[in-house]
């Protein structure tokens, strides 16, 4: 099977520092990863070289033909100054069809707010806005940098139960950086612990065993992680290419 994307020993620095360092990782099809790390691990950099916002210093990527990619980005704070409703944001990209902005306003649950500022939204809501957003051209390849960083515990539940939704109904893959790590476990295939380099990746109860996972998160998360099990029917293929 062909990776949707694939990073092959790619490297960056910034200013002398070393950001990533032989970092491979594959994503294929309806596989659910999430990227785990400390802060300034190397995770949103790691995203921005694959959607293409950034070269590598070495190594390759390489991405399916006619491969679309929604983004739901880190941080995004409109200006009061701009009122912009969230209809019209929506349609600032393309022209979009009536049809498809319906069923993507229904699955994220945003009908009520569509005439509403943007501004105005809470961050939860907001946060649907953007996903809602990155769902109108039907995206393969599903990236979320944080998404629930901002959310209080139930706005967190209820994101990820419908970043949880839509990666069963739709059948898109969804790359991740979390970490709201006991919130993501039962809904992830595959875990990627990166600290510039890969330190380990696996199913979240194999990572959470290794000595790597141990000393970067300490050994409650580990316990935590290590009770979680697949309640989900997963399919898993042996497409990935994770070199440290």
């Amino acid at each position: 099977m062909v990776n949707l994307i694939q990073a092959s020993k790619i490297s960056v620095s910034r200013q002398g520092n070393r950001i990533l360092e032989n970092v491979s990782i594959g994503v294929g099809k309806h596989d659910f990863l999430t990227v785990i790390g400390p802060n300034g691990a190397g995770k949103s950099m790691l995203l921005k070289c694959l959607m293409g916002f950034y070269m590598p210093d070495t190594g390759e990527i390489r991405k399916m033909a006619g491969l679309r990619i929604g983004y739901v980005p880190q941080n995004f704070a409109p200006e009061n100054s701009m009122p912009i409703s969230v209809r019209r944001f929506l349609g600032l990209r393309r022209k979009t069809e009536t049809a498809v902005l319906e069923t993507v306003v229904e699955e994220t649950g945003i009908l009520t707010m569509l005439d509403r500022p943007l501004f105005s939204l809470s961050g939860g809501e907001r946060q649907r806005v953007l996903l809602a957003r990155s769902l109108l051209d039907n995206p393969h390849l599903l990236v979320l940098d944080e998404p629930a960083q901002n959310l209080d515990i139930s706005g967190q539940l209820a994101f990820y139960k419908l970043i949880e939704k839509i990666f069963k109904e739709r059948k898109v893959s969804i790359l991740m950086v979390s970490h709201d790590l006991h919130l993501v476990m039962a809904s992830t295939n595959e875990v990627i612990c990166l600290f510039h380099h890969v330190c380990c990746s696996g199913e979240p109860q194999i990572v959470a065993k290794d000595p790597e996972f141990i000393s970067l998160f300490g050994e409650d998360m580990a316990t935590m992680m290590a009770a979680y099990h697949h309640s989900h029917d997963h399919v898993h293929h042996n497409t990935h290419s994770h070199e440290p």
